[in-house]
């Protein structure tokens, strides 16, 4: 089974915060950091989990600045 990849950029005090609680929805996502500096992570989101991340990363909006990124070259 293959995880989708999804890359985040977000305020890098804020990286701990986003993979706790993501985390912490047991089976839903992984989160990685990319480059702490930038701020980017990678949220690998199993296959059928894709409405449950959405809805998480929509909630965290209302306290993160969170943006879609690309992947490193």
């Amino acid at each position: 089974m293959k995880s989708l990849k999804k890359f985040y950029r977000v305020n890098r005090r804020k990286i701990a915060l986003m993979k706790f609680t993501i985390e912490a929805y047991d089976g839903v996502g992984l989160l990685s950091t990319v480059d702490a500096d930038l701020g980017l992570v990678v949220l690998h989101i199993p296959p059928g989990r894709e409405a449950e991340i959405d809805a998480i990363i929509s909630d965290l909006k209302n306290d993160i600045l969170i943006e879609p990124a690309e992947p490193p070259a």
